[in-house]
């Protein structure tokens, strides 16, 4: 949302998804963060990059990778560029495509926001050797930190996995297995009552094995 100039920041994404009511819409909030989430559960292919950005026209997609060439880091300056050149205020569906076009180059099967965690709002005013040298600095810088959440999320992953034998709550395998594949998970989407969600979280923080992520005493939010 800083590309965008507007003021919501990663607890604002995950409450505009994660606390929305059966009919409501997601807002300009919600709708980052859900593009964002289709674009990197999937194997990278425009395909998919075409489900993550609905608002978008699909015959778009294709010419705009197409227009990066070169080495990876070039590839993804040039798409990043060409998009920005058609549609200036599209920083959002930019990056997700300038990171697709990265992670096609060097191989991986799916999408690693590096570019988007690390350039900066004025680095999208910047073309040609300017901005390829910004991508570069925003992929060494993003790598760092996204090794050290791999890290860590993995450790947590496996200590829930460790203590989820002595959870005794029915469906509790269920429940676990949805903090292992969310970001975030609120007790009322747990498949069991409210008061046996609310339990089996509380149990979890206690048993280190999953966070409150908001901080607040209700509408809370839990996650690895």
């Amino acid at each position: 949302m800083v590309f965008s100039g507007r003021p919501e920041r990663a607890g604002d994404l995950r409450d505009a998804v994660h606390l929305m009511r059966p009919g409501d819409l997601p807002g300009p909030a919600g709708e980052t963060y859900l593009a964002w989430r289709r674009a990197v559960e999937r194997p990278v292919s425009v395909k998919a990059l075409g489900r993550a950005l609905p608002a978008i026209d699909a015959d778009q997609i294709a010419p705009w990778l197409d227009a990066g060439q070169g080495a990876a880091m070039t590839r993804a300056a040039m798409v990043l560029e060409a998009v920005l050149a058609d549609a200036p205020r599209a920083e959002g569906p930019a990056l997700i495509l300038a990171d697709g076009a990265l992670s096609q180059a060097l191989g991986w099967e799916c999408l690693l926001p590096l570019l988007a965690a690390g350039l900066k709002r004025a680095d999208l005013k910047k073309q040609g050797e300017d901005l390829r040298l910004a991508c570069h600095r925003a992929v060494v810088a993003s790598t760092i930190e996204a090794v050290r959440l791999a890290k860590e999320v993995t450790r947590r992953a496996a200590h829930l996995k460790s203590v989820a034998p002595k959870l005794r709550a029915k469906a509790a395998a269920e429940a676990v297995e949805m903090f292992l594949t969310r970001d975030a998970v609120a007790p009322a989407v747990l498949p069991m009552p409210d008061r046996a969600a609310r339990r089996l979280c509380d149990r979890l923080v206690d048993l280190g094995a999953i966070r409150e992520l908001t901080g607040r005493e209700t509408f809370r939010l839990y996650g690895v």
